[in-house]
């Protein structure tokens, strides 16, 4: 599944080079709480279709009916529009805790700008957009740093490429993670060699490829933008992966295991690889976090879950993760030894 931004400037592209009015919306300020973040758009077609949002739902039908229902899409240079700026106004609209939103609106942006920046995304090109108020001129460069910030006269937007996740192992975990991965935006690449596994892949719309991982990682270079996520319980595989990935900026790296087999890889990476304690520290194992998973859909939620926490910045506490959550119920007295001694033996 592609990610929602360039899905939306993908399809606004494709409506104004086909001479349809359409509009592209902005959150470009937020105070108090918001359904999105800043940075987030929709495009709304002189018809009323809509790709994306910018809010919960109760934004996109209002600006549907001024904007589409009532024939007045608006021409011009772009405008600010606020939402939520009463209390009555905040309810009407889902904006929790009085919630405030600042849109930008943009009438008929050019076709052939936007192709190009769709072009670039499709390039795995990080994109900088800036819009000047004052007289509607557009601007697009390569960036080397996502922002999304407003001025008096300005407002600046970055579209990144998707980002990527790259599984070692097609098994049902595989399957189950993959899944999870394409419809929270990911672009998803699985590697496994063994034809027992490859053979069966029944997820569509992520690449398979049957290379050696060490091989597989290489090719892939991994960014600042990527996962690298081992599954096999194979050493010969997860570890030829990991050993790349961890020395790759990767922002998540992560293998399954037990805590003994943990431990165990993370000795193999450091006596026979020689990687360095602070790149051992970078690995995620047991990956996920604890939700006393069992099955390959729980799992893969617990590690999905971990993921995506990473990717948008959240510090977890270290009670979440696997490890330490198994050594805080192994510490625990069993049941049967917090009875009365004669009660315990007869349990």
């Amino acid at each position: 599944m592609e990610h929602v931004d360039v899905m939306v400037l993908r399809t606004l592209a494709g409506w104004r080079a086909q001479g349809r009015r359409a509009m592209l919306v902005t959150v470009v300020r937020t105070w108090g709480s918001s359904p999105r973040p800043v940075g987030s758009v929709m495009a709304l077609r002189e018809d009323g279709a809509v790709v994306g949002s910018v809010s919960g739902g109760c934004i996109e039908d209002d600006l549907i009916h001024r904007h589409a229902q009532a024939g007045a899409m608006p021409e011009g240079l772009p405008r600010l529009l606020s939402y939520g700026v009463s209390a009555d106004e905040a309810h009407r609209f889902g904006l929790p805790c009085g919630g405030t939103l600042e849109l930008l609106l943009e009438p008929d942006p050019d076709a052939e700008q936007l192709g190009a920046l769709v072009s670039a995304l499709d390039a795995g090109r990080l994109m900088r957009r800036s819009v000047r108020l004052r007289d509607g001129h557009v601007s697009q460069s390569e960036a080397a740093t996502p922002e999304a910030h407003a001025t008096p006269d300005e407002v600046v937007n970055t579209f990144g490429p998707a980002y990527r996740l790259l599984l070692i192992g097609a098994g049902a975990l595989a399957e189950c993670l993959t899944t999870m991965a394409l419809f929270s935006g990911f672009t998803v690449t699985v590697c496994d060699p063994r034809p027992e596994y490859a053979g069966h892949w029944g997820v569509d719309g992520a690449r398979l490829v049957r290379g050696m991982p060490d091989d597989v990682v290489a090719a892939f270079r991994p960014d600042a933008r990527s996962a690298v996520v081992a599954l096999t319980h194979d050493p010969k595989l997860d570890d030829l992966a990991l050993l790349e990935a961890l020395q790759s900026p990767a922002f998540y790296v992560g293998a399954i295991g037990s805590r003994r087999n943990d431990a165990a890889r993370r000795a193999r990476l450091a006596e026979h690889f020689g990687l360095a304690p602070a790149q051992l520290q970078r690995l995620r194992g047991p990956v996920g976090l604890y939700i006393g998973s069992r099955t390959p859909p729980e799992i893969a939620v617990s590690i999905m879950a971990e993921l995506l926490a990473v990717k948008n910045g959240i510090a977890l506490p270290q009670s979440l993760s696997v490890r330490e959550a198994k050594n805080q119920y192994a510490a625990q007295p069993s049941p049967a030894s917090c009875m009365p001694e004669a009660l315990a033996a007869a349990a």
